[in-house]
């Protein structure tokens, strides 16, 4: 492929109507609104890989998928011919996918976050300015299931503006540039209140934070916690609002911070909260918005109801709160979808125990009174489909956060309870991509990916469902491509542990050593393991320091973290002894100490009842021990040790010396990677003629 220079490359204007330019400034002339629309798609999301399947339902919705295929292939080869004698980088094109080229253009929306990214000046505030009034690729209209994806595009992409212009502001006020800082925002202030989004587009971020019941039994504890459930369903149905994920709005509450400082860890604008009180025969549902910035409040009201109507009352309070808020937020209201099925009071109440006990997780016996619970609510009523999906939650975080010695059995009761969910109704798209999971376990990656693309088609919001598509596109290689699935995860669920262990291993990948360790560092801010912290420090040239963080887990044991299933926990002496030996192993950058906890390594898996366990799996990638890891994820990939895949495609030594063995590429067939690479697009660091 030819060098891309600035005399090669493009300009996208992205803002308004949308335009191709030449390197000298005139408009290529693209003929033909499907064919502009496909390189705006395209040019929206550069060196992203799009599927020609989802391209040509979207472009041509309606059409039989052969004849859509057709007029897509058509269209790109039109396309080709105009761009090609200008620029022949532009455009990537194989079988199965589509992308273009980032060296090969400069669009606005990149001049802009990158203007915004760099010390602000004049410069961003002018960029701003220039597209107040313009939205985002205007004067395309090509049908629903484009309309669907642009209001969806449009909104992410305000969502990381907003963002952007926040940090660039803090960053005036800490070099006291106050008039950069005055011009910026009211630059921002300008195109906010023309309306990049029209009314019917803009998206209210909003969280609803867990009810209180002071001094209520458990039946009035059950209506408080049914409550929070039924809004967050209910408000999550209108598509002018886009609801904090439930974990992090557990986790942020907790730490009793002021709503101002909670709605900034959320990045929502807005907190929805509440208390049940019982007076008498009567229960009193106090629910009140209060605004995230001035943390003053903007709404309150106070709903009556008999005890009688336990169950009932939580359906109908949601319903009038959903509506009041459409009235106080000035949103368009439209009635939220019931349920495709009400279970019974009993099961119902029973699923919402199940629940709150998976979202927990972590303690003694917490999961298996889950798995009970909702087993019991579904014995009462096998056709509510959403408690199947939670009990298949239930079942994977029992194969993962638990030392269980049957992962494989409990990830086959997962998929069927997922299957059973998705056979009672189809939209269940959480389900999906817990199934996607169990695909791993069976070396189909195909299989998993086509799951998380259909589980994020059918529930976007969903940080679980994001963060799974972008974790799996991490377990195959694609990490630009996933990284901005588990950007928007983050952005729905921020105060989520997990999602930053994704993100720092996904900066790794890429060369961001300094963003590795920043969100490593967040990871074990919010209490999880500081392995991925140590192994980034240690890339960044710090072996020491990376050398004490990995040691820190050893402080998380039995309590976030377990031992390996079927072995006594470690204590006292014998623990910091183990954890002193892979923290050198893995951190200090010797060949000795590699050696000796590459040897331990060898003893664990020829003893240890679960032989492809994590414990091992992740260190003997960061070591780079190939053939051990040949072993074991060749051996078995499991819902636990599936993560450590994403680990594998950091080009910094030693974890490159397993992708660099000769016997790499027929592990990566055995386990179905490769299939995964010709449908999904090569890794970042393989390309396909390496094949």
């Amino acid at each position: 492929m030819p060098e891309v220079t600035a005399l090669t490359a493009l300009r996208a204007k992205l803002f308004g109507g949308f335009e191709l330019l030449a390197p000298d400034g005139t408009e290529i002339a693209i003929s033909g609104k499907r064919s502009r629309a496909l390189v705006a798609v395209l040019c929206l999301t550069p060196d992203v890989a799009i599927n020609r399947d989802h391209l040509s339902e979207m472009l041509w919705p309606g059409k039989f998928r052969a004849h859509a295929r057709a007029s897509l292939r058509q269209v790109v080869l039109g396309v080709k011919k105009v761009l090609d004698p200008i620029c022949p980088e532009f455009l990537e094109v194989n079988r199965d996918r589509l992308a273009v080229c980032s060296p090969a253009f400069q669009s606005d929306l990149a001049e802009l976050e990158q203007a915004l990214a760099d010390r602000p000046g004049m410069h961003a505030s002018e960029l701003l300015l220039a597209i107040v009034g313009k939205p985002l690729l205007d004067q395309l209209d090509l049908g629903d299931p484009f309309n669907r994806w642009l209001v969806g595009q449009r909104a992410q992409v305000e969502q990381r503006l907003q963002r952007a212009v926040e940090n660039a502001l803090a960053e005036c006020r800490r070099h006291g540039n106050h008039l950069e800082e005055g011009r910026l925002r009211d630059a921002w202030l300008l195109r906010d209140a023309t309306g990049p989004l029209s009314v019917s587009e803009r998206r209210v971020r909003i969280a609803v934070l867990p009810f209180q019941s002071p001094d209520g039994g458990e039946a009035q504890a059950s209506v408080a916690l049914g409550l929070r459930d039924e809004l967050v369903t209910a408000l999550g149905q209108l598509p002018q609002l886009l609801v904090a994920g439930r974990a992090s709005s557990l986790t942020a509450v907790k730490q009793d911070r002021p709503a101002s400082q909670v709605a900034e860890a959320l990045h929502v604008s807005y907190l929805l909260a509440g208390s049940v009180e019982s007076h008498h025969d009567e229960l009193r549902i106090n629910v009140w918005l209060t605004d995230g910035r001035s943390g003053f409040e903007r709404w309150a009201q106070v709903y009556r109801r008999d005890r009688a109507e336990l169950f009932d009352l939580q359906t109908h309070v949601a319903g009038e709160v959903a509506r009041e808020l459409c009235r106080v937020l000035h949103l368009d209201w439209r009635d939220t979808a019931a349920r495709r099925h009400e279970p019974g009071k009993e099961a119902y109440q029973l699923y919402l125990q199940g629940r709150a006990l998976t979202a927990r997780a972590i303690g003694d016996g917490v999961l298996p009174r889950a798995i009970e619970l909702l087993e019991r609510s579904l014995a009462m009523d096998s056709s509510f489909a959403a408690g199947w999906t939670a009990l298949a939650e239930a079942y994977v975080y029992t194969a993962v956060y638990t030392p269980c010695v049957d992962r494989l059995a409990k990830s086959r009761r997962m998929a069927e309870c997922a299957l059973k969910a998705i056979e009672l109704d189809p939209d269940q798209g959480h389900a999906r991509a817990m199934l996607g999971i169990h695909r791993w376990t069976e070396n189909d990656p195909v299989g998993a990916l086509d799951l998380a693309h259909e589980a994020y088609r059918l529930e976007p919001d969903n940080p679980d469902v994001v963060l799974r598509l972008g974790a799996f596109l991490l377990y195959i290689g694609r990490t630009s491509e996933a990284l901005p699935y588990v950007e928007a995860a983050i952005d729905l669920d921020p105060v989520n542990g997990r999602n930053f262990g994704m993100l720092s291993v996904a900066h790794l990948n890429l060369g961001n050593i300094e963003a590795a360790i920043d969100a490593g560092q967040r990871m074990v801010d919010l209490g999880m393991p500081s392995m991925w912290l140590a192994v980034a420090t240690a890339a960044s040239g710090n072996p020491e320091l990376a050398t004490e963080q990995y040691w820190q887990t050893r402080l998380l044991m039995n309590t976030v973290i377990f031992p390996p299933a079927g072995t006594r926990p470690l204590a006292g002496p014998a623990l910091d002894t183990y954890w002193r030996i892979a923290a050198r192993g893995v951190c200090s950058g010797s060949k000795v100490h590699r050696m000796v906890y590459c040897a331990m390594l060898d003893y664990l898996h020829s003893t240890l009842p679960d032989p492809s366990d994590t414990s091992i799996v992740a260190p003997a990638i960061w070591m780079g021990y190939s053939k051990m890891v040949f072993k074991t994820l060749g051996a078995q990939i499991t819902p636990a040790n599936m993560f450590c895949l994403m680990s594998l495609w950091a080009d910094i030594e030693p974890i490159r010396q397993t992708r660099l063995h000769p016997d790499f590429l027929a592990f990566a067939e055995r386990i179905g990677l490769v299939a995964a690479w010709k449908k999904y697009g090569w890794p970042d660091l393989l390309p396909e003629h390496h094949y």
